[in-house]
């Protein structure tokens, strides 16, 4: 059980709590009575303001709508009023522009494109909308107006301001300079660099809005004249001034001896005429410089106004590349891309056609020379020759993309020199062979033939040229071997070549020996032939090419020098054979000779005397132009014939064989030896 007090303590303690929690309960009731007044005032505030925004929306929304469709037809009214104001300004651009377009573009381009342009919107407003309409032809009218001035204005520009390359300019642009190790490209300005702009321009314009091609043929017509003009103005500069001056430099002929292709043009003057010019005293003067015989007559040279034909069309090629180059450059800035190699192919064919016309004419010039036997033209191709196959791989680099008529100009041009070369090449070796022995045309002294002058000469001019010659004959051959024409087979070639020539002259020159009626001239005169030969070879390094094919010729011609002077020393025989013991009488000390036995001695002295003074007379007007071979010659002889002469005197000294001595010992041996010594001398 639980105890009384502990129960009635509990029973306040829940009385207490009872009565607090009635108090709460009365407390959320008076507030739900309030809240539930709160709530019924705010949802009639509610439904008041409800009922208030509709009566404002039913009262806004059409002045709303009214004011949107206020503002979408102000917007249509503007926008009306500005394409009237629009469509109304196409109607006035003939007008606001006939004073820019009949002035023409003439100094405000940019303004002139400007109504152009304008023009071009007009046009396209009344075909779009508007076909029928004679505003349209008015507009289409002043578009092509427009147009037609731009194409003059065109015109004009590059007609005023295109003029050709001053030659001094050119002559910059082709030169090389071979101690500067980084040449400076020379840059040809063809035009204004605000003038180029200007056409720049117009091109652009005619093309993308004029669908207009004509100009592109009003372009290439005058630089075509304005290139044409240069190389012919370079031409008649360089006729003007190199003979006098020598400023210009000529590439014709190379500082070393060879002419294998190179991008260099030796910057010295020169022609095949100084090779000629050098061998022609060589061969006057003899190979020690003492005059030789009068009637050798050297190969003239081509005169000096050839030579500077020659060097001048060198020039022109080289100009024609230059000058090609730079207006392809020029030709890109203004050209569509799609039209350029057209329209750069036919503004260089009036000056290449010309070049290839001059070639042409210096080919059919050889030709006719040929035909006259003067082989000696072929050498003016040579010089020209070779510079065309120096300067072919800029050429093609230069026609890429041109017709292949074009690019075929040059490689037939070489083609014809090359076959005429090796022509007249093949005809000058025959004529060597076949060059008649005319009595009349032999040299009276037995000095060097005309004939061997001539034909070194055309060697040793050969040899300037070596590739291109050996090129030349390599362009005729058809066999296997010849197909890939190597730097060694063409050398090859042309030492055959050498070889033939040099082999065919010495079957003429024996030949022409033996028109000579004394063998000793004879000898005397292949001798000098042989020597000048030999000499020639040697001096002018044709004996390295010889050598290729003919390794002995050296050893060969000396031989035949040897054999020469032996068989000039057997005229002397007739002379030294009265000297020898043959029918020398025997006799002892003392005895009296017999009148038989005097009377040989006798004839033994008369036929020397007689005979030496036969041979002195006779030999001292012939001619040995070698100052080394005539002494070698003359000391040989002396020494012969003095001792000969010693022996017999002393042999003849205690004999007495006349009682006038003096009329048989008519000369002293110190006095035969000057005799001999005077012989081939021709001054004395």
């Amino acid at each position: 059980m639980i105890p009384t007090e502990d129960a009635s303590a509990r029973k306040r303690e829940i009385e207490e709590k009872l009565k607090q929690e009635q108090e709460t309960l009365s407390f959320i009731r008076e507030n739900m009575e309030k809240s539930d007044q709160l709530t019924k005032g705010m949802v009639s505030i509610l439904s008041s303001f409800e009922s208030r925004l509709m009566q404002l929306e039913n009262s806004i929304i059409p002045v709303h709508k009214q004011t949107e469709n206020l503002q979408r037809l102000q917007e249509n009214v503007d926008k009306t009023l500005s394409c009237m104001d629009h469509v109304i300004s196409y109607y006035h651009v003939a007008k606001d522009t006939d004073r820019i377009i009949r002035e023409g573009p003439t100094g405000r381009l940019d303004e002139y494109l400007a109504c152009i342009a304008k023009i071009q919107k007009a046009v396209e407003y009344f075909q779009d909308n508007n076909p029928d309409s004679p505003e349209l032809n008015t507009v289409k009218a002043r578009f092509e107006k427009g147009k037609e001035l731009l194409e003059a204005e065109f015109r004009s520009l590059l007609t005023r301001y295109s003029k050709p390359v001053p030659p001094i300019l050119i002559l910059d642009a082709i030169s090389v300079d071979e101690e500067l190790e980084v040449q400076e490209d020379v840059m040809l300005e063809h035009l204004p660099e605000a003038v180029l702009q200007d056409i720049i321009c117009i091109a652009g314009w005619l093309v993308e809005y004029g669908r207009n091609q004509d100009f592109m043929n009003v372009y290439f017509q005058i630089r075509s004249n304005q290139l044409d003009r240069s190389i012919k103005g370079l031409k008649d500069h360089f006729r003007k001034n190199s003979a006098s001056s020598g400023i210009l430099y000529s590439p014709a002929v190379q500082t070393k001896r060879k002419d294998t292709p190179t991008k260099k043009a030796p910057k010295r003057p020169g022609t095949i005429r100084k090779a000629q010019n050098l061998l022609k005293q060589y061969s006057q003067h003899g190979l020690d410089g003492k005059k030789g015989g009068s009637n050798l007559t050297p190969l003239e040279g081509k005169d000096d106004v050839l030579d500077i034909e020659i060097d001048s069309y060198i020039h022109c090629i080289s100009a024609f590349v230059k000058l090609a180059q730079s207006e392809y450059a020029l030709l890109a800035e203004i050209i569509p891309e799609h039209h350029q190699k057209k329209t750069f192919d036919s503004l260089i064919q009036e000056a290449l056609d010309n070049l290839m016309l001059e070639g042409d004419n210096i080919v059919s010039a050889a030709r006719r020379a040929i035909m006259r036997h003067d082989y000696s033209a072929v050498l003016t191709i040579f010089p020209i020759l070779r510079h065309l196959k120096m300067n072919k791989s800029d050429f093609d680099a230069t026609l890429q993309g041109t017709a292949a008529s074009t690019k075929n100009k040059l490689p037939t041009l070489i083609t014809s020199m090359e076959t005429i070369g090796a022509k007249a090449l093949e005809e000058f070796a025959d004529s060597i062979k076949n060059d008649p022995d005319k009595e009349y045309n032999m040299p009276k002294d037995g000095t060097v033939h005309e004939l061997t002058s001539n034909a070194i000469l055309f060697l040793q001019q050969l040899l300037d040229f070596h590739e291109t010659a050996g090129a030349m004959l390599a362009s005729q051959e058809t066999s296997s071997s010849a197909s890939s024409y190597t730097s060694e087979f063409n050398k090859r070639l042309l030492s055959t070549y050498i070889c033939k020539v040099l082999g065919n002259l010495q079957l003429n020159l024996l030949s022409k020996s033996k028109v000579y009626e004394d063998s000793a001239l004879s000898a005397i005169f292949l001798h000098n032939n042989y020597n000048y030969i030999l000499k020639s070879l040697e001096k002018s390094e044709l004996i390295q090419l010889v050598t290729v094919t003919q390794k002995k010729a050296e050893s060969s011609y000396r031989e035949l020098i040897e054999q020469q002077i032996y068989m000039y020393k057997s005229s002397w025989v007739k002379v030294t054979e009265h000297l020898t013991d043959r029918n020398m009488p025997v006799f002892q000390p003392g005895t009296k000779l017999k009148d038989k036995e005097r009377q040989v001695i006798k004839d033994k002295f008369k036929g020397f005397n007689d005979g030496l003074e036969e041979l002195c007379k006779i030999q001292k007007g012939w001619a040995i132009p070698d100052k080394e071979q005539r002494d070698f010659i003359r000391q040989s002889q002396k020494r012969v014939v003095s001792d000969a002469y010693r022996s017999f005197l002393q042999r003849c000294a205690n004999i007495s064989f006349t009682k006038n001595p003096e009329k048989y010992h008519k000369y002293r041996a110190e006095e035969v030896e000057e005799m001999i010594e005077r012989l081939f001398d021709t001054s004395a």
